[in-house]
């Protein structure tokens, strides 16, 4: 019995060391947290439960079976963040550059099975250098058993990614499936061929970080949706970011009390809006404003940036809300910021969250370069996502909701269910200027009549009451209580029941 404790301590303590002391202190010297500490962070002290530290590879190519480290280069289990139950994997970059194997993919898929059947959220610290080539085919393999994992998971339980490290060739697609992507800047990439490749292909210069930095994929390709600092602030972010979603799909977010009371007024709100209706103010103010104590947890601030997507509280109830920002492109829609909206709404719908949104768009934006890249395809996503989504919908028009973009921005057309306009709002084909000019062509020539006709068009339909009149709104509300009004509609949805026929899936136009 002694000897097989004395073992059993033995491949512990091995499994602990991963690679070995002198790669711990390689990883550290970069700055990185080994793929136990990051565990340590993330999780709620003492909370963790490990599964198949003894684990190891079956590969007798090339050597290989005389290189075996117990857990085999991932690190698997279970723990608490704030109490709520998490499934977790962390790769080992000390142990074979964190390289996936067959058993590696093994431990990995057994704990996504398991979230799925008790349903709770999965995330996955990234730190790997690939696949293992020496096991071939069976390396291969292991990612798409994973990958199968991802697609069931999908709108199941929520699955986050966290990229510490390298990240390239098929392992991307693993995260590109997960619901958010979060990385690490300056020690973190990730792309499908590397520098190497792109170069010998294309005869392109290009670093690791330039081609897949955290960077370039928050800002360019808009693939993950926050970048930080280091390892500590990303993991500190994430723990505070896993307060805003439900554990399934069965299940509501988590209420957070506040003391901000739900009937609160904010004056400044009356004068957020500028007369000039051209000119831009900040959406993210009024956000910040009438949402819990201030707090705005931003997704991807960085592209796309003429809509704002995050989660908030409103009256203690985690909501998602979408936002046109009329400080970049004037608010109009584009391709960037449809695929942007339209991925978040779906998440909300998928996860029980309610869908606050907040509307100033002038249309879509004009061009050939979003004309010949797809902005008819790509604009319908949003629409598609909007008109699906059975969770509770609240709309405010602060200013502008013109032509099909009115539509589009969770309109009463697409089953909205409370839908406000505060006074200064229009909602119309487009703006009084264009739509003169297209209705009085023949008096383009005498300036004065078509000015008359301008602020005759303004008087008629710059306003909100045409919509209310036919319903299309169900109030005009003053800026200031805002707040309060989302707040008391909230509460009514609370037990909203809607259901979709039934239908193996939708065909999104992807």
């Amino acid at each position: 019995m002694h000897d097989i404790i004395d073992q059993l301590e033995k491949k512990r303590a091995a499994a602990r060391l991963g690679g070995g002391q002198r790669r711990i202190d390689s990883q550290h010297a970069k700055g990185k947290l080994t793929a136990r500490e990051r565990i340590e962070l993330l999780l709620d002290e003492g909370t963790f439960e490990e599964w198949d530290m003894f684990v190891e590879h079956r590969c007798s190519e090339f050597g290989m079976d005389g290189k075996t480290i117990p857990g085999d280069g991932v690190v698997t289990g279970y723990g608490m963040i704030n109490g709520r139950l998490v499934f977790v994997f962390s790769q080992d970059f000390t142990v074979f550059g964190g390289a996936l194997s067959e058993a590696h993919a093994e431990k990995i898929c057994k704990i996504m099975d398991q979230a799925m059947k008790v349903g709770a959220p999965v995330i996955g610290l990234n730190d790997s250098g690939g696949a293992r080539i020496q096991e071939g085919v069976a390396s291969l393999g292991g990612y798409a058993e994973v990958f199968q994992r991802n697609v069931m998971a999908s709108g199941v339980v929520p699955q986050i990614s966290l990229i510490m490290g390298p990240c390239a060739g098929g392992a991307v697609y693993s995260p590109a499936m997960t619901d958010f992507i979060f990385m690490v800047k300056d020690s973190s990439y990730m792309f499908v061929t590397g520098p190497d490749v792109v170069k010998t292909v294309t005869h392109e210069e290009v670093t690791a970080e330039e081609l897949g930095g955290a960077l370039t994929h928050t800002t360019k390709s808009g693939v993950a949706d926050l970048a930080f600092d280091n390892d500590v602030e990303a993991i500190l972010m994430l723990r505070r970011f896993f307060n805003y979603i439900p554990l399934n799909n069965r299940e509501r977010a988590p209420v957070r009390p506040s003391g901000d009371p739900a009937e609160r007024i904010d004056a400044s709100l009356d004068t957020l809006v500028p007369e000039n209706p051209n000119k831009p103010y900040d959406m993210k103010e009024l956000i910040t404003k009438v949402v819990d104590d201030r707090e705005f947890f931003e997704i991807q601030p960085d592209n796309a940036k003429n809509i704002v997507v995050g989660f908030g509280r409103m009256n203690g109830e985690a909501v998602g809300i979408v936002a046109n920002n009329p400080m970049v492109l004037a608010g109009c829609l584009d391709i960037k910021s449809s695929i942007k909206a339209a991925r978040f709404v779906r998440f909300c719908d998928a996860f029980n969250i309610p869908v606050v949104t907040f509307v100033d768009v002038p249309g879509f934006m004009p061009g050939t370069s979003q004309e010949y890249g797809g902005i008819i395809k790509h604009g319908a996503k949003l629409l598609y996502a909007y008109a699906e989504c059975t969770v509770p919908k609240i709309t405010v028009i602060t200013r502008k909701a013109y032509g099909g973009a009115y539509d589009v921005m969770s309109s009463k057309h697409l089953r909205g269910d409370v839908n406000f306009a505060w006074p200064n709002a229009e909602i119309a084909v487009m703006g009084a200027k264009g739509a003169v000019e297209i209705i009085f062509r023949e008096d383009k020539a005498d300036p004065a009549k078509l000015a008359a006709r301008e602020a005759e068009y303004k008087q008629r339909f710059a306003n909100p009451f045409v919509a209310g009149a036919r319903g299309y709104i169900d109030d005009v509300i003053q800026p200031h209580e805002t707040r309060k009004r989302i707040c008391r509609s909230l509460a009514m949805l609370k037990d909203k029941k809607l259901e979709n026929p039934w239908r193996k899936h939708g065909n999104i136009p992807l």
